[in-house]
Formats: structure tokens, sequence, C-alpha cells
């Protein structure tokens, strides 16, 4: 009886400070509540909400679906966290992770649970690796650009001389090149989800102008000289038959000239170009067209951090490169390319020397000691110090 009458007094409180929340209302299983309730509620593009649903049915329903969510307590999240750290990679496993945070924080919201049972103290997500993007060398920067087909070549240099995204390069329409300002309109992407390509708008939902080198503006002509393209007709921010289409002259397309898929261009033009240039081994004989070497660090975004090298090393400010590529913040750029800045620290000890009165020449070395080490130059190539 005094149990009942404390639990009384505890809702009563609760209630006039409008944190009551009833137990039933948390008898929902995971699933039910993610199906009934949150799932209907998800925005954002198609390839996000796909990704948004692969996490959610593969990797949070089977192992917590059946249970209540008045019974997701601290104690099975780090069990929960232990299984997902042996299935896939730190980045990945937080990212199931705040999906499954943004269901419970929903279900707070919805007055279903008292508090997010992802913020206690005791789960703690995966440590992401301290991983530094890495450029390529000048030298096979370039022997990939000369062993891709031609007809793809203008994608190679798209990324290198412009540091473009993939779907960015794809999606790029010769309306979009300013030949007078030296610049290049960043106005949308092509994506694909279950097959079905579509443009949508940059990642982050934002368009942007990016530098245009003379030697990137020169290819360009020369390309569309040689590759004249058609009209290409996708539908607008999604897959679905039902949205609005557009239509643009875009500046690389299949021989069809149809707009170019992602993985199929993977699999048979980057993947054979990479395997010519020594970056990957051939196919093994008797595999499929599709079965090359996994090269995560050496995919079509490699050129966009060769790119961001070669811009810090030349001196360029990272404010600017931020705008070229399109981050939010130049602090998003200093975390990537940081490493790329061989001044780090020499600037500050030469101002330092000549408040001293000493000759900032005498001064020892490129880097101060907690400067993280910087690619440096020898030849043609990129070295890295080790």
């Amino acid at each position: 009886m005094e149990d009942a009458k404390a639990w009384l007094r505890r809702s009563s409180t609760d209630q006039e400070r409008g944190e009551f929340v009833d137990p039933r209302d948390g008898s929902l299983t995971v699933a039910e509540y993610v199906e009934r309730y949150w799932m209907p509620g998800v925005r954002g593009e198609a390839k996000t909400r796909k990704g948004i649903d692969e996490r959610i049915r593969l990797h949070v329903i089977p192992h917590l679906g059946d249970v209540s969510l008045n019974e997701v307590s601290a104690a099975e999240l780090r069990a929960y966290i232990v299984r997902l750290e042996s299935l896939c990679s730190p980045q990945y496993a937080r990212s199931i992770l705040s999906t499954l945070s943004s269901v419970l924080e929903t279900a707070v919201d919805d007055k279903r649970l008292a508090r997010n049972p992802m913020r206690s103290k005791s789960v703690r997500w995966p440590k992401l690796p301290d991983e530094r993007r890495e450029a390529w060398p000048e030298a096979l920067a370039r022997s990939v650009r000369d062993e891709i087909s031609q007809r793809h070549r203008i994608a190679v240099i798209l990324g290198l001389g412009c540091g473009l995204r993939q779907g960015e390069v794809f999606g790029l329409s010769m309306e979009d090149v300013d030949h007078a300002r030296g610049v290049l309109h960043v106005r949308r992407q092509v994506q694909i989800v279950n097959g079905r390509k579509y443009f949508t708008l940059p990642k982050g939902g934002k368009t942007r102008v990016a530098d245009m080198p003379r030697s990137v503006a020169d290819e360009l002509v020369k390309h569309a000289r040689a590759y004249p393209g058609d009209k290409v007709e996708l539908p607008w921010g999604g897959p679905e038959s039902d949205r609005e289409r557009k239509k643009f002259g875009l500046v690389l397309t299949t021989k069809y000239g149809n707009a170019i898929a992602a993985n199929t261009w993977n699999t048979e033009i980057w993947k054979p170009a990479l395997a010519r240039a020594g970056v990957i081994p051939p196919r093994v004989k008797g595999a499929k067209p599709w079965q090359w070497q996994a090269a995560p660090k050496d995919g079509f975004h490699v050129l966009r951090h060769t790119y961001a090298s070669l811009v810090l090393e030349a001196g360029e400010s990272v404010v600017t490169l931020a705008k070229w590529l399109g981050h939010s913040s130049p602090t998003i750029t200093l975390d990537h390319y940081a490493h790329f800045m061989p001044e780090a620290g020499k600037k500050g000890r030469r101002a330092i020397d000549s408040l001293l009165g000493e000759r900032a020449e005498e001064s020892s070395g490129p880097n101060s000691p907690d400067s993280p080490p910087g690619p440096i130059l020898s030849g043609d190539a990129t070295v890295r110090r080790a």
C-alpha cells in the first residue's frame, strides 16, 4: 500500500512538472513503435532514408525489436554495443547507434519513455580510429588519369582539379561551367537508389561555387568537342516515378547518352583503371566482371583528398578551401586536412623569433614538435614522411 502511495505522489509531482510517463505507454515493442510512430516521420533525401531503413531493419530490429520500449535499459544497450562491434566497423556501428538513439529520443518526446537510455554514462559508443585522409602521390594521380578511358578522363580531372564529389561530377552540366569567371557552379548530383537514378542537390542540400583552374577549363573544352552529350531527364529529389522530372545537358554520360550510375562506373571504369595503374592487382582469372579487390582508400573520393592536399601545400587558406569543397565550416576542413599543411608551426616560430630579435631563417625544421607531419614533394611525386 505504501509503495502505491509513493508511486502516486511521484506521479502527481511529475504531472505537475509535465514529466509524467505512463509505464503502459512504453509497453510497445521497439519494432512496433518504429513501424507505427517513428518511421512514418523520417524525412530527408531518398538515399538517406534508404540508409536509415537498412540500419533499422538489419541491425536494430533483429536484436532489439521484441524488447518493450520501457525495458531498453543501459545494461541491454551495453550488451547490444558489444554485439555491434563484433559485426561491423566503428563508423557504421556509430551510425546505427545514432539512428537507435533518434528512435528512443522520439519516444521520450511522445511521453512513452521518461529518458533516453542511450544517454546513460555507462553506454559508451565505439571509438572512431584516428585515421587521416590520405592523398595520392602526384605521379600516381597522373597515372590513373592517363589509364582511365578517354571518355571518362574528365571525371578524374574534375575530382583532382576542382575537388568535386563523384555524384557532383556525374551531375555537372556544361551550363554550370563559367569560363569567364573561372568557376564551376555545383548545383546538383546524380544519385541511385534501388537501381533508379535521380537528380538532387549536392551533399547537405547546398549548392556552391568551386574554383576552376585553366587546365581544367581546357580539358572541359576538349571533352565537350569529343563527346557532345544529349540532355538527360531524371526525377528530381528522389527516384519515385511521380517526382518532377528535370533535364540537363550533362558533361559526362554513358556512350548511350544516359546518366552514369556510380556502382556500374566503379566496377567497369574505375577499378580497371586502378588495376592498369598498379593501384590494385588485376582481376583474378575467371572472376566475375564486378569481382575486384576491395580498395576502400582508393575510391573516387581520394581525388578530392588529393586536391585538398595540393591546394593546402600551395599555401591556400583553409577558409577558401572549405568554401570550394562545400564544407559547412573551416573547422571540418581543418579536422580532415590539417596534416597537409607543411607550414604548420613555422610561421608562429618566425613571429616569435622576430619579436625576440632572432633570425627567422635559423629556425629549426618546418614543423613544430606538436604539428602533424605533412607530405613533402620530391621530384614529380608526393612522398610521405614515415
